[in-house]
């Protein structure tokens, strides 16, 4: 047992070594390396949750599908019709496929399906959009304030609820979808997030400290229900990880859970 921790966890730090670097100048260079990169994380998320929803359902195609999310994501990026009429039309057509099906229950088909198709487009698409965004040149400090806050929340939580839990009676948060996080966890990871927007704001002229502020508290408050959330699916489909695609990290929606749940919420406030 303690051999395959040594092992899992120089391969966590083995991915962060590399990993930390890359999305840094992912997010720095911005453009079409950002849409590439975040649209082939937003395709292997949806193979992912379309494998979950498999263990429960009978979803569309794996490749309509992946389709889909290629099509919403290049029309959040490059802005062809409005992004809700992108996915009415989306929801419209999987209507009309499901007629088609003959396996299965419908309404759990297409639960999966547009489930899926929310989840993952509509966070990955506010990531898009928050990157894109002018604010005086302030989008890239939004995306690199949203990542640090989420790694210090994450940090904070960890530590801070292993040492309440220490000295005092731990209370879980919610036991039913992850029996390790507590409410000292939450609170320590509110506080680190909070505390880490407003260092970043420090070096960052063109971000307000007001809105730091208030992000760090927002992705501090969210970011546990991310986890929670994509934890839930887990649990339902009977599985541990959503694949095995990131060593020591599971797949792309154990790694982005909490940036897919968060993205949305700091691009709303951006706005």
């Amino acid at each position: 047992m303690g051999k395959l921790l040594s092992i899992n966890l120089l391969q966590r730090v083995l991915v962060a070594v590399v990993g930390i670097p890359l999305l840094l100048l992912v997010i720095r260079a911005g453009g079409d390396f950002f849409f590439a990169f975040f649209l082939l994380l937003a395709l292997l998320a949806t193979y992912e949750f379309h494998r979950l929803a498999s263990h429960r359902a009978h979803p569309p195609a794996l490749w309509l599908m992946l389709l889909s999310t290629v099509l919403l994501q290049g029309d959040f990026y490059y802005g062809l019709v409005e992004p809700w009429v992108a996915f009415l039309l989306a929801v419209m057509l999987l209507f009309l496929l499901e007629l088609f099906m003959t396996a299965g229950s419908p309404l759990l088909n297409l639960g999966s399906a547009l489930a899926g198709l929310l989840y993952v487009n509509l966070s990955f698409g506010a990531l898009l959009r928050l990157r894109m965004e002018p604010m005086n040149g302030t989008g890239e400090a939004m995306v690199l304030l949203m990542f640090i806050s989420i790694w210090a929340t994450d940090i904070s939580a960890y530590f801070g609820g292993s040492l309440a839990g220490g000295k005092l009676i731990r209370r879980k948060l919610f036991p039913r979808h992850s029996p390790h996080k507590t409410w000292e966890g939450f609170f320590f990871g509110v506080a680190g997030s909070v505390a880490a927007a407003f260092a970043f704001s420090s070096f960052v002229p063109s971000l307000t400290r007001e809105t730091a502020l208030l992000a760090g508290a927002l992705i501090g408050l969210f970011s546990p229900a991310g986890d929670l959330i994509e934890s839930m699916f887990k649990r339902d489909a009977g599985v541990k990880d959503s694949s095995a695609l990131i060593p020591g990290h599971g797949g792309v929606l154990d790694r982005f859970d909490t940036v897919m749940f968060v993205a949305p919420f700091v691009y709303l406030l951006t706005r």
